[in-house]
């Protein structure tokens, strides 16, 4: 009986420490899109950017400043440049992930 328990443990443990890999880290777009909205879109409003208008979210700047990628994106909005502040001590890292990703979504779409 006593292995029986023991057994009918581990089995828990592992059907636990098992969940669905799919929603480990999983990246949440509406999350980003409210995040956005919260903290971003003040400057950034239809992926444009008031301070610095040659610099906007859309696909082409994105990728000709070498901001097409999530990671890349992440950083910006982590550590901030120039007059982006920095959202890294303000905004969760699943928060900036979040973000970075819903803007890299809406860029594919040139924000449509």
């Amino acid at each position: 009986m006593k292995n029986f328990f023991f057994g009918f443990f581990i089995a828990c443990l592992a059907l636990i420490s098992f969940q669905n890999p799919a929603q480990v880290g999983a990246v949440d777009i509406n999350n980003g899109e409210n995040v956005f909205t919260a903290n971003c879109s003040a400057c950034h409003a239809g992926g444009n950017n008031v301070i610095m208008p040659e610099k906007t979210l859309k696909k082409d700047k994105l990728s000709e400043n070498q901001m097409n990628s999530v990671s890349a994106i992440t950083y910006q909005v982590t550590n901030g440049k120039n007059a982006m502040p920095a959202f890294g001590g303000r905004l969760a890292e699943t928060d900036i992930e979040d973000v970075a990703n819903f803007v890299l979504s809406q860029s594919e779409k040139d924000w449509g």
